[in-house]
C-alpha cells in the first residue's frame, strides 16, 4: 500500500508514469524491512536504478547521479521509517533560494517557481530564529500528482507537496510554513508512539502560527488559526465529543475503545485510521496553554529551543516533554500547574472533548468582524441589497473568504433564492481555482441542493485527489438528496482509480461499498 504507482493518466503532464511512497504512519514496512515505529531512529543509503527519461529523488541530505541513470542517496541523520520517501517520475527542479528548490513535472515547474521564488528562505530563516539551527542541509519541494492524497508530507530535506498548492498567488504557503516547522518538532523530536501523534503536530501548528506572526501578523495568523478551530468543531460535532479519538492521548490497541465495530478482535489498529483534527487543533490549544502559564512569548520562544536542543534526534513521549517542562520551569512546578483544577495535565492528555483552553484569536477580528456580517446578511429572508453591495471583497485575503464561507456554511441551507444570488454576485468566490475556496463553495453548493452547481463538486474531484477536501465532499453527498447520492456514485466511478488506495477505501466506506 505504501509504493504508489501512478499510470501517465493521474499525472500532470499525462505523458509518462509515476511512482511514490508514502512511509506514514505504518506503510514503510511495506517498501523495505525496516523496524517500523517512530520509536527507532537510525540513517540511510540507497542505490536506485530508473530508465532513461526518469529522475529519482528521495529525503535524503546528499545525491549524486551516476552512469546508468542510477542515482545514490545518502541521509546522514537519523530518522524515524516513517520518513524515508522515494519519488521517481519526468520531474525536472528549479532553484528558489540559497538551500531550496523546487522539483515538479516540466508543466508545473514555471508555476511552482512563481509561487515559491524567494519566500521559503525567509521562512527558514524565521524558523531558524525561533526554533535553532536548521539541521537538515537542504529545504527542497516536490509538487505531486494530483491525486497525492495530502497537503504536504513533511520528508526530510525533500517535502511532497499538493500541487493545490499552486494557487497562483501565494495564497496557501501557510501549509509550507507547516512543513517547514517540522523540521523541529516531529522530524527533529519525534512523537515515539502514533498514539501521542499530538507531539509531532500540536507543537507543529504552534510552531506554524509563530512563524506566521512573524511573517504575516498577528491579526492574519489568528485568523488561520479560527478556520483551524472551525474544522476541529466540525470533526467534535461530526464524532461527538466525548469520542475516543478527541483525547490527546489515543489507545492505538485490539482492546483500547478504537475499534471499528465488526472487526475481528485479533487486528491491530492501522494508526492512519485515527488520524483527525484533535492531535493539530487541540494539540494547538495545549501548548498554547504550557505558553499562557509561562506568561512571556520570548521566555516560551526560549524554552521550545531548549526543547528542541534536549530531545534533538530522539522519540519522546508526552511525560518526557511535560516533565521538561515543569523542570524548566521550577517556579511553575512548584505552584502545582499540572494539576489546576478543570486544566489537569492528565485531563487535557486522557479526557476527550473540547480543549479545556482556547487561545484569544481576538487580534483576528478586524478581519473576522467584516465576514461576520457579510454572512450574517446572506442569511436573512429578504436581502439587504444595499448593505451587501456595500461591502467589498475585492481586497480580502483568502483566508478572509474562507472564514466567510464557513460562516455562509454554518448558516445553510440559505432561505430560498440567497445561494444562487451570491453565487452571481461573487463569482471570485464561486468560480474560483483556489482549493480551499473550492472546498467550501462545494460544500455550500451541497448543503444547499443547489443542483445547478453540482457539476462543479465533480470537476473539483476530478481535479485532485485530497484526502482532506474528498473525504468531507462525498460525506456531504451521500448525507443529501438521493440526486446528491447518485452525484456521489457517478463520481466515484469515474475517479476511483486516479485516487489513493487508501483514500479510495475511505470513499468506499461512506459509500456503504465493500
Amino acid at each position: 500500500p505504501q509504493v504508489c504507482w501512478l499510470a501517465p493518466e493521474q499525472t500532470a503532464g499525462k505523458q509518462k508514469p509515476y511512482m511514490y511512497t508514502q512511509g506514514q504512519a505504518v506503510l514503510n514496512r511495506s517498501f523495505f524491512p525496516c523496524f517500523d515505529t517512530p520509536s527507532v531512529k537510525c540513517t540511510y543509503s540507497a542505490t536506485v536504478q530508473v530508465p532513461e527519461g526518469f529522475t529519482a529523488v528521495m529525503s535524503a541530505t546528499s545525491w549524486e547521479k551516476q552512469k546508468d541513470n542510477t542515482f545514490i542517496f545518502k541521509m546522514s541523520q537519523p530518522i524515524p521509517s516513517y520518513l524515508i520517501a522515494l519519488a521517481v517520475g519526468d520531474i525536472v527542479s528549479a532553484d528558489v533560494g540559497p538551500r531550496s528548490c523546487v522539483w515538479a513535472e516540466p508543466c508545473l515547474i514555471e508555476a511552482a517557481k512563481k509561487e515559491y521564488d524567494g519566500v521559503i528562505e525567509e521562512f527558514l530563516a524565521v524558523g531558524e530564529k525561533l526554533f535553532g539551527p536548521y539541521v537538515w542541509g537542504r529545504y527542497d519541494i516536490l509538487f505531486m500528482p494530483p491525486s497525492f492524497p495530502f497537503g504536504g508530507m513533511e520528508n526530510p530535506c525533500l517535502t511532497f507537496v499538493t500541487p493545490c498548492l499552486l494557487a497562483g498567488d501565494r495564497s496557501l504557503v501557510d501549509v509550507i510554513i507547516h512543513e517547514i516547522s517540522h523540521s523541529w518538532f516531529g522530524n527533529l523530536v519525534t512523537n515515539a508512539t502514533w498514539g501521542e501523534f499530538w507531539l509531532n503536530e500540536g507543537f507543529t501548528m504552534y510552531a506554524q502560527r509563530r512563524i506566521s506572526t512573524e511573517v504575516y501578523g498577528l491579526a492574519y495568523t489568528c485568523l488561520e488559526a479560527a478556520t483551524g478551530r472551525a474544522l476541529l468543531r466540525q470533526h467534535m460535532d461530526n464524532t461527538g465529543e466525548d469520542h475516543p479519538l478527541n483525547k490527546l492521548r489515543v489507545v492505538i490497541e485490539p482492546g483500547g475503545q478504537m475499534i471499528p465495530e465488526g472487526f475481528p478482535f485479533f487486528l491491530g489498529v492501522n494508526p492512519d485510521d485515527t488520524y483527525n483534527e484533535t492531535p493539530y487543533e487541540k494539540g494547538y490549544c495545549f501548548v498554547s496553554y504550557l505558553a499562557h502559564l509561562v506568561g512571556d512569548q520570548n521566555k516560551f520562544d526560549v524554552f521550545l529551543q531548549a526543547y528542541v536542543n534536549q530531545f534533538k534526534f530522539q522519540s519522546i513521549t508526552a511525560d518526557d516533554t511535560l516533565g521538561f517542562f515543569l523542570e524548566y520551569f521550577p517556579e511553575l512546578k512548584e505552584k502545582g500547574v499540572d494539576s489546576i483544577p478543570g486544566f489537569e495535565f492528565d485531563r487535557w492528555l486522557n479526557t476527550p472533548g473540547w480543549p479545556p483552553y482556547l487561545p484569544d484569536l481576538s487580534p483576528g477580528k478586524q478581519l473576522m468582524r467584516p465576514a461576520d456580517e457579510l454572512a450574517e446578511l446572506w442569511a436573512t429572508n429578504s436581502l439587504n441589497m444595499e448593505a451587501i453591495e456595500a461591502v467589498d471583497i475585492s481586497a480580502w485575503r483568502t483566508y478572509q473568504l474562507v472564514y466567510f464561507l464557513d460562516k455562509v456554511l454554518e448558516k445553510s441551507p440559505l432561505p430560498e433564492g440567497n445561494v444562487e444570488r451570491l453565487s452571481k454576485m461573487y463569482p471570485k468566490i464561486s468560480k474560483a481555482q483556489n482549493a480551499e475556496l473550492r472546498l467550501r463553495w462545494c460544500q455550500i453548493v451541497l448543503k444547499n441542493n443547489l443542483e445547478a452547481e453540482y457539476s462543479k463538486v465533480k470537476d473539483f474531484l476530478q481535479s485532485q485527489g485530497k484526502q482532506k477536501y474528498t473525504l468531507p465532499l462525498y460525506r456531504a453527498m451521500w448525507g443529501g438528496s438521493e440526486v446528491a447520492r447518485t452525484l456521489a456514485m457517478e463520481t466515484f466511478s469515474a475517479t476511483a482509480p486516479q485516487l489513493h488506495v487508501n483514500v479510495q477505501n475511505y470513499v468506499r466506506k461512506i459509500l456503504g461499498l465493500k
